[in-house]
């Protein structure tokens, strides 16, 4: 019975959307919290590692014996580690510029998904696909340009989104590799876990201490790793056994706009004119390279899943 009620999409997409507005508010919590970037993102996977640590456990053990001495393991520790630079070089643009650039910037990793299907992969991309790797740069360009007569503050955040959409393309590549052998739920654990032990390497070699923050810290650091981890970015693996890639790659880029609402409602944060048509245009770059080079399919089932997963969840990250 509930197979039949999540098939017909009435529950899933009401789901999805819901998701997406949970992993908008992770501006939120960055920018409430007081502690540094680089603590935050620390406490961030280290909850949601420690939280899936008994389904692992109860579930994985097998499968973890089974990867754990293959090139798998090797490379989704890599792939932890770009997470936790990804999420480091987000959270530090938050603080830099606005809710609005940051997160349209760092989700246009597009380009340096794209570069490297050319150059590494040797894989073809589609004349829509770079058709929308076009206007997103050219969106991308406006924006950069709108803040850079907003001060050097902005213009730095929005090279840290920027470099963020890279190492969170970086990861993508990688886990795409890695997450064929693999289920979600090791591959997943796999990934918090190195984020935070490479978190954990970057705060001490940086001299950042690793406690004395207010409980704040700690409380918005358990909401971005319940809210927008566990109940946000999962879901979208989950709805991937009723959806199609396409339909959840297209609800993500419902982010910026849910993102750039919280910004003016709690920051009074009211985003120039040239941003919003900026934003824009990278929004309908990013549709049009989504649909560009999206497999077509109307009900994923069985490997066809495992490669959808691949293909949407591994980028789900802010």
């Amino acid at each position: 019975m509930f197979k039949k009620l999540f098939s017909g999409g009435a529950v899933v997409r009401p789901v999805i959307v819901t998701a997406t507005l949970l992993t908008s508010l992770s501006s939120l919590f960055i920018r409430l919290a007081n502690a540094p970037s680089i603590i935050l993102v620390f406490y961030r996977v280290t909850i949601a590692s420690l939280l899936m640590l008994p389904y692992v456990i109860a579930k994985c053990r097998d499968e973890l014996r089974r990867v754990i001495k293959t090139r798998d393991m090797a490379l989704s520790l890599l792939s932890g580690a770009f997470l936790g630079v990804h999420f480091y070089l987000y959270f530090q643009s938050l603080k830099l510029t606005s809710i609005t650039s940051a997160v349209i910037l760092v989700n246009v990793e597009v380009f340096f998904v794209a570069f490297a299907m050319l150059f590494v992969l040797r894989e073809k991309i589609s004349l829509r696909g770079w058709r929308g790797i076009i206007v997103a740069f050219i969106g991308s360009v406006i924006i950069a340009l709108a803040d850079a007569n907003s001060g050097n503050d902005n213009i730095i955040g929005d090279l840290y989104a920027f470099l963020g959409s890279g190492a969170m393309a970086v990861y993508t590549l990688i886990g795409r590799v890695c997450r064929r052998n693999m289920s979600t739920a090791l591959y997943t654990y796999i990934l918090y876990t190195s984020s935070a032990v490479t978190t954990f390497l970057m705060a001490v070699l940086s001299g950042t201490p690793l406690a004395g923050y207010s409980g704040d810290n700690i409380l918005y650091a358990a909401l971005l790793a319940i809210l927008c981890t566990l109940l946000g970015h999962s879901v979208f693996s989950w709805g991937l056994k009723f959806e199609t890639p396409a339909f959840i790659s297209i609800a993500k880029l419902m982010q910026p706009f849910f993102a750039a609402i919280v910004g003016v409602i709690v920051f009074r944060e009211i985003p120039s004119v040239l941003v919003v048509v900026g934003g824009i245009i990278v929004i309908a770059g990013i549709y049009d390279y989504t649909k560009g080079t999206s497999p077509v399919s109307t009900a994923p089932q069985g490997n066809g899943t495992e490669a959808a997963e691949n293909d949407v969840s591994d980028t789900d990250t802010d």
